[in-house]
């Protein structure tokens, strides 16, 4: 897997994840809408950590800084 993340990229996946999962614990989003955004949390973690987006890689969208050769 290679990285198409950038670290601008990856920090606000994971800081969106967690004002989601206070939302979800909170209860200030309850419901089918919670658990979604709940799930939604958990793979903006993954991927954040990770640094791959298998999206990105369906679209052709690169975050990641271009090493010079």
């Amino acid at each position: 897997m290679k990285t198409n993340m950038g670290s601008l990229d990856r920090i606000i996946r994971i800081l969106l994840a967690a004002v989601m999962s206070v939302l979800y614990f909170t209860s200030t989003v309850t419901g089918v809408l919670g658990i979604v955004l709940f799930a939604v949390s958990g793979i903006f973690v993954i991927t954040g950590l990770v640094g791959f987006c298998p999206l990105y890689t369906l679209v052709g969208f690169n975050t990641c800084a271009s090493k010079k050769e």
